[in-house]
């Protein structure tokens, strides 16, 4: 065995001692200076005996300690010596609980090795265990380790003891970035806490920088900031600095954005202004910021929403009777309102109500140039450029300046340049030519001021754009009649019952008509005759017999017998008996008709091929209808039709159908749902008939 495994001299001494009085700290303290110079594992053993003997022993626990720190500085965080230093530090903690320096020790260790969880556990265990003059060495150290999860905890303590501006320091500089409280408040909460403080102990937080606290808290809201405000105010009053918290007003209502914030700050420094103004006796003052109210809200509003046309009118409105201000509110309006973005009112309305305020001042050059500006304004919609070309030339026109309105409406209805190189492709001057109210305006002023030639002139353009309405082609239908060109004008009335369809055509058929019949009475009979023709089979007859399909598919099957009736009928009034055809085949071949009622339609059907002397289509549909059962009533039509047209070959096919389907025992057939009910027959003849 090694020399050094047995103790020498000197140690013997030392065992004899703590043997014989092992209470005697003063010994064992001998014995571990003595093994200073020896490795840390001979005097681990003697540290845990001493320590077993005096758990209570600061003295030892500490060099213990500092020991086995000084033994795992060098190694990494990984190694199992660090849990066996903590294993140590928690039994330390059994009896050295109220010593602050141990759990320094330990604090600091668990930070070093990064153990965040049990490093929060174990700031929580000393601020509990130790009394509260020693907290101010554990928060050093907890601050600087972690200076925002328990910003809170030490902001109340220093709330507590009245540390005013301690506590609106360290929450001020908390609240300075991103954080979260442990305790589940909000940041606005604790702003709120913050500016308590601020303002209740204005004097006491004297030295830091209030104003620039407070309007930091502001930047980061943009709701409910009116307490910010009033709250800043208030700090200015109590420092006695009356016209800086008035100026804070003022400027909090103009920089809010909702009315609530706004609604909160009038009503706060109303009643500060009343206050102020009883003390001076000035009721001038009050009723000048009861006057100043509804402009201060208007500008809330176009703070949220500056495109907002509806409340720039009401600006305006607000400054009835000073024109100055209504000209420069209006200008500050056109200028910032992006007509894309445009809501409740259209954005020409407000250059239209510039030049028409120039107007009534006799500024008609000012006037010009804002409708000038507006023509060059790529609107959302078309119409809004064609409002804006129309009260231009009505402005002309109230001014006598009728050469100009119709130069001007001539260059407004002309088509665009392709190569114009301040037209976008996507605006909507290329579609102003189109627009119906110019032209509908452009027609109206050459009537009124223009000559006929101009104005049929734009009549035509309207047609041939096809943007013309019933309504245009009846005025123009009148300005011809009116000038004696009847039959130029009933050209006109023609191409609209052309263009349009049922309902809207109608009123052109009327009038075109009526004034046919006026002009020309009996001397163009058949002419007439065929005009009133063409209206019975206009667009009112095809859509009545798209009813009729109609009322087909929607009908009860029951029903449906009874509807197809009235549906040839209608049909072979209006079109022909032939063009009855498609109906009944529909009728033959629908699921939703019952097998006797088809059975009846094919008799009609068959009857109707005979009346037009179709007399191979009738037999072949009976030859169909044969396949049902309860067929008596056809093989009686059937053989009165070979009686009367038929020869031997046509009599003996039919006897010999009749004989397949009932003489050798067969039952008849069910109609069949699942397709053409002619397909079941060899021969169709519905196919038979497209092919004759």
């Amino acid at each position: 065995m090694a020399r050094t495994m047995y103790p020498s001299s000197e140690d013997l001494i030392h065992e004899k001692l703590v043997k014989r009085n092992p209470n005697c700290l003063q010994s064992w303290w001998s014995y571990l200076i003595s093994k200073s110079h020896s490795p840390f594992n001979e005097r681990l053993a003697i540290y845990e005996r001493a320590l077993k003997a005096h758990p209570d022993s600061y003295m030892l626990w500490e060099a213990y300690l500092g020991e086995r720190l000084d033994l795992v500085k060098d190694l990494d965080f990984t190694y199992p010596q660090y849990e066996t230093l903590n294993d140590a530090f928690e039994r330390s903690l059994v009896t050295m609980h109220q010593m602050p320096t141990i759990w320094l020790m330990y604090l600091e260790n668990l930070t070093a090795q990064k153990l965040i969880t049990r490093t929060h556990e174990t700031f929580d265990r000393a601020f509990s265990a130790l009394h509260v003059t020693q907290h101010g060495r554990i928060w050093e150290v907890c601050l600087e380790y972690d200076p925002v999860s328990h910003a809170e905890d030490f902001v109340e303590i220093l709330l507590k003891y009245g540390r005013w501006k301690e506590a609106a320091e360290n929450l001020a500089t908390v609240l300075s970035g991103e954080f979260q409280s442990r305790k589940g408040k909000s940041v606005y909460s604790l702003w709120m806490d913050l500016l308590d403080v601020l303002v209740h102990h204005a004097d006491e937080v004297s030295g830091l920088d209030v104003d620039g606290i407070i309007r930091k808290g502001i930047g980061k809201f943009m709701y409910e900031v009116s307490v910010f405000w009033t709250s800043l105010a208030d700090y200015y009053m109590r420092k006695d600095m009356v016209e800086k918290a008035r100026d804070v007003y003022e400027e909090g209502m103009v920089k809010v954005v909702t009315m609530r914030d706004f609604n909160v700050i009038f009503d706060v420094y109303s009643r500060f202004d009343v206050a102020k103004r009883m003390e001076l006796d000035d009721d001038e003052e009050e009723e000048e910021l009861m006057k100043r109210r509804p402009v201060l809200a208007n500008s809330v509003l176009l703070r949220q929403n500056p495109h907002n046309v509806e409340q720039w009118h009401h600006r305006v409105k607000l400054f009835e009777g000073d024109a100055e201000k209504q000209i420069l509110t209006y200008t500050e309006a056109v200028s910032t309102v992006d007509p894309m973005k445009a809501v409740g009112e259209s954005p020409h309305t407000l250059f239209v109500a510039l030049a028409k305020l120039y107007e009534s001042h006799n500024e008609l050059v000012d006037a010009r140039a804002v409708l000038e500006k507006a023509v060059q304004v790529n609107y959302k919609d078309v119409d809004h450029m064609a409002c804006v070309w129309c009260e231009w030339a009505e402005m002309e026109v109230r001014h006598e300046n009728f050469k100009g309105a119709l130069e001007m409406m001539r260059s407004a209805t002309a088509a665009p340049w392709p190569e114009a190189p301040w037209i976008e492709p996507e605006q909507v001057h290329m579609e102003l030519y189109k627009s119906l109210r110019l032209w509908s305006f452009y027609v109206d002023l050459e009537k009124s001021v223009g000559t006929l030639e101009a104005t049929r002139d734009a009549y035509e353009r309207i047609l041939e754009l096809r943007i013309a309405t019933p309504l245009i082609i009846l005025n123009y239908g009148k300005l011809l009649e009116e000038n004696d060109y009847f039959e130029e004008a009933f050209k006109v009335y023609e191409r609209g019952v052309n263009m349009f369809k049922y309902p809207q055509v109608k009123d052109i058929w009327v009038t075109y008509l009526t004034r046919f019949v006026e002009i020309y009475g009996k001397t163009k009979v058949e002419r007439a005759r065929e005009l009133f023709d063409n209206v019975v089979l206009s667009d009112e007859t095809k859509r009545a017999m798209e009813i009729y399909k109609e009322a087909m598919r929607k009908v009860a099957d029951e029903k449906k017998l009874e509807m197809y009736e009235m549906y040839i009928v209608r049909a072979a009034e209006l079109f022909g008996v032939k063009e009855t055809r498609e109906i009944f085949k529909e009728a033959v071949e629908s699921s939703g008709v019952s097998e006797d009622d088809v059975t009846m339609m094919c008799i009609m059907f068959a009857e109707m091929e005979r009346s037009v002397g179709e007399i191979d289509r009738a037999r072949g549909i009976y030859r169909y209808a044969s396949q049902f059962e309860d067929s008596q009533v056809v093989w009686e039509k059937w053989h009165e039709l070979e009686t009367e047209h038929s020869n031997e070959d046509t009599y003996r096919d039919m006897l010999s159908v009749k004989q397949t389907v009932s003489g050798s025992g067969l039952r008849p057939v069910k109609k069949s749902r699942s397709g053409s009910p002619f397909e079941t027959l060899p021969t169709s003849p519905v196919k038979k008939m497209r092919t004759m």
